[in-house]
């Protein structure tokens, strides 16, 4: 009967733990804001609705010297996600990164690509829900000395009223329980990212 006992208060400790640390999770989650910071760099991290076209209007105010675009689908051009137009800025200051195919590869392979033009501070920018995961595998993927200011879209997917709302607390809980994972991680491997690897990057 006592381990029975011992069994069910493991259990609820635990159940109070996660429920704690994920309502955490979700109040920095919404907390993020939109800045009017400038960066050297504006990183894109593709794949998600609207995240392209903020980053192309950013790019446009003149928020950053260098727009990177990260996990581009092989086929996609330049072109197709920026026209140069009149008194914007160059295209040649666009870059492409099309090897990394989820969020820990759009930081290994955007490394290089961020330190290869002298960065020491980025636009990151992705979904909302998706932010934490995004700024903490960047954040032990680039140099200590980069700056990286989290910069979230909002999408119709996640609503605030999550607890009201099962996709937005399946979409939540998803990305809380990958998060954990990849801190989890770094807590015992500290660095492991930090390593140079040479991504596949293209101009057009």
């Amino acid at each position: 009967m006592n381990i029975i006992k011992a069994f069910l208060t493991l259990c609820i400790i635990g159940f109070v733990a996660i429920t704690a640390l994920f309502i955490d999770f979700t109040y920095k989650t919404f907390s993020y804001r939109q800045t009017a910071q400038k960066a050297d760099a504006i990183v894109v991290l593709t794949g998600g609705k609207g995240r392209v076209e903020e980053g192309v209007r950013l790019f446009r105010e003149s928020r950053a010297k260098f727009l990177f675009f990260v996990g581009v689908d092989p086929s996609v051009t330049k072109s197709d996600l920026y026209r140069q137009k009149n008194g914007d800025p160059s295209a040649d200051n666009v870059i492409l990164e099309k090897s990394s195919r989820n969020t820990l590869e759009n930081s290994i392979f955007g490394r290089d690509v961020i330190v290869s033009r002298d960065v020491r501070s980025v636009l990151l920018i992705t979904s909302r829900y998706h932010l934490k995961r995004a700024s903490i595998l960047f954040r032990n993927s680039l140099p200590k000395d980069i700056t990286i200011i989290p910069y979230p879209v909002d999408s119709v997917n996640l609503k605030e009223s999550w607890w009201n709302h099962g996709g937005s607390f399946q979409l939540l809980f998803r990305e809380f329980y990958k998060y954990c994972m990849f801190r989890t991680f770094f807590l015992l491997a500290p660095g492991d990212l930090r390593e140079s690897v040479l991504p596949s990057v293209s101009g057009g």
